[in-house]
Protein backbone atom coordinates (compact mmCIF):
# COMPACT_ATOMS: atom_id res chain seq x y z
CA UNK A 1 0.00 0.00 0.00
CA UNK A 2 2.90 2.36 0.38
CA UNK A 3 4.98 4.21 -2.19
CA UNK A 4 7.02 6.09 0.39
CA UNK A 5 10.72 6.12 -0.47
CA UNK A 6 11.45 7.40 3.05
CA UNK A 7 9.90 4.28 4.62
CA UNK A 8 12.37 2.25 6.67
CA UNK A 9 14.11 -0.55 4.83
CA UNK A 10 13.31 -3.43 7.16
CA UNK A 11 10.75 -6.20 6.96
CA UNK A 12 7.85 -6.44 9.36
CA UNK A 13 8.84 -8.59 12.31
CA UNK A 14 7.77 -12.21 12.82
CA UNK A 15 4.66 -12.32 15.01
CA UNK A 16 3.24 -14.82 17.46
CA UNK A 17 1.51 -17.57 15.50
CA UNK A 18 -0.92 -17.90 13.94
CA UNK A 19 -1.68 -14.69 12.10
CA UNK A 20 -2.93 -13.78 8.63
CA UNK A 21 -1.40 -12.13 5.59
CA UNK A 22 -3.00 -10.49 2.58
CA UNK A 23 -0.57 -10.40 -0.35
CA UNK A 24 -1.63 -7.81 -2.94
CA UNK A 25 0.40 -7.88 -6.17
CA UNK A 26 -0.24 -5.20 -8.78
CA UNK A 27 0.70 -3.77 -12.14
CA UNK A 28 -0.44 -0.17 -12.36
CA UNK A 29 -1.73 1.88 -15.26
CA UNK A 30 0.06 4.97 -16.59
CA UNK A 31 -2.60 7.31 -15.14
CA UNK A 32 -2.08 7.46 -11.39
CA UNK A 33 -4.04 10.67 -10.73
CA UNK A 34 -5.27 10.62 -7.13
CA UNK A 35 -3.53 7.33 -6.30
CA UNK A 36 -1.02 8.80 -3.85
CA UNK A 37 -3.64 10.57 -1.77
CA UNK A 38 -5.92 7.54 -1.70
CA UNK A 39 -3.01 5.24 -0.85
CA UNK A 40 -2.01 7.49 2.05
CA UNK A 41 -5.60 7.50 3.33
CA UNK A 42 -5.77 3.69 3.14
CA UNK A 43 -2.58 3.47 5.19
CA UNK A 44 -4.16 5.71 7.85
CA UNK A 45 -7.40 3.71 7.84
CA UNK A 46 -5.88 0.25 8.10
CA UNK A 47 -3.91 1.30 11.18
CA UNK A 48 -7.25 1.90 12.95
CA UNK A 49 -8.25 -1.76 12.56
CA UNK A 50 -7.82 -3.65 15.85
CA UNK A 51 -5.55 -6.57 15.01
CA UNK A 52 -3.67 -4.83 12.17
CA UNK A 53 0.01 -5.67 12.65
CA UNK A 54 1.82 -3.88 9.83
CA UNK A 55 2.77 -4.06 6.16
CA UNK A 56 5.67 -4.59 3.80
CA UNK A 57 5.79 -3.10 0.31
CA UNK A 58 8.15 -3.49 -2.62
CA UNK A 59 8.12 -2.16 -6.18
CA UNK A 60 10.24 -3.54 -9.01
CA UNK A 61 11.77 -1.21 -11.64
CA UNK A 62 9.51 -2.97 -14.18
CA UNK A 63 6.37 -1.90 -12.32
CA UNK A 64 5.32 -4.94 -10.29
CA UNK A 65 4.19 -3.88 -6.82
CA UNK A 66 3.78 -6.23 -3.87
CA UNK A 67 2.13 -5.24 -0.60
CA UNK A 68 1.80 -7.67 2.28
CA UNK A 69 -0.59 -6.72 5.07
CA UNK A 70 -0.33 -8.56 8.40
CA UNK A 71 -3.36 -9.15 10.62
CA UNK A 72 -3.71 -10.83 14.02
CA UNK A 73 -6.78 -12.85 13.02
CA UNK A 74 -9.39 -13.44 10.33
CA UNK A 75 -11.78 -10.99 12.01
CA UNK A 76 -9.29 -8.11 11.66
CA UNK A 77 -8.79 -8.97 7.99
CA UNK A 78 -12.56 -9.16 7.44
CA UNK A 79 -13.02 -5.77 9.09
CA UNK A 80 -10.46 -4.27 6.69
CA UNK A 81 -12.03 -5.99 3.68
CA UNK A 82 -15.48 -4.62 4.57
CA UNK A 83 -14.43 -1.05 5.41
CA UNK A 84 -16.62 1.24 3.25
CA UNK A 85 -13.83 3.68 2.35
CA UNK A 86 -11.53 0.79 1.45
CA UNK A 87 -14.26 -0.72 -0.76
CA UNK A 88 -14.57 2.58 -2.64
CA UNK A 89 -10.79 2.74 -3.14
CA UNK A 90 -10.89 -0.82 -4.51
CA UNK A 91 -13.52 0.19 -7.06
CA UNK A 92 -11.47 3.19 -8.13
CA UNK A 93 -8.36 1.00 -8.36
CA UNK A 94 -10.08 -1.38 -10.78
CA UNK A 95 -11.46 1.52 -12.81
CA UNK A 96 -8.32 3.69 -12.94
CA UNK A 97 -5.07 2.55 -11.32
CA UNK A 98 -4.51 -1.15 -11.99
CA UNK A 99 -3.86 -3.01 -15.21
CA UNK A 100 -3.96 -6.19 -13.16
CA UNK A 101 -3.72 -7.45 -9.60
CA UNK A 102 -3.90 -10.60 -7.52
CA UNK A 103 -4.81 -11.01 -3.90
CA UNK A 104 -3.74 -14.00 -1.84
CA UNK A 105 -4.87 -14.46 1.77
CA UNK A 106 -3.15 -17.00 3.98
CA UNK A 107 -2.94 -18.12 7.58
CA UNK A 108 0.68 -18.04 8.71
CA UNK A 109 1.69 -21.17 10.57
CA UNK A 110 5.46 -20.69 10.52
CA UNK A 111 7.39 -17.46 10.91
CA UNK A 112 10.83 -16.37 12.04
CA UNK A 113 13.11 -13.42 11.51
CA UNK A 114 16.79 -12.50 11.41
CA UNK A 115 18.72 -9.28 11.70
CA UNK A 116 22.48 -8.91 11.40
CA UNK A 117 22.35 -6.41 14.24
CA UNK A 118 20.76 -9.02 16.52
CA UNK A 119 23.34 -11.65 15.56
CA UNK A 120 26.25 -9.30 16.24
CA UNK A 121 24.81 -8.44 19.66
CA UNK A 122 24.62 -12.15 20.52
CA UNK A 123 28.31 -12.50 19.73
Amino acid sequence: MSDHPEAPVAPVEAYELPYYVAVFTTVRTQDQGGYGETNARMEELVKEIPGYLGMDHAQTPGGLGITVGYFRDADALAQWRSNAEHREAQKRGRAEWYDSYTLHVAKVERSHSFTREQRLAEG
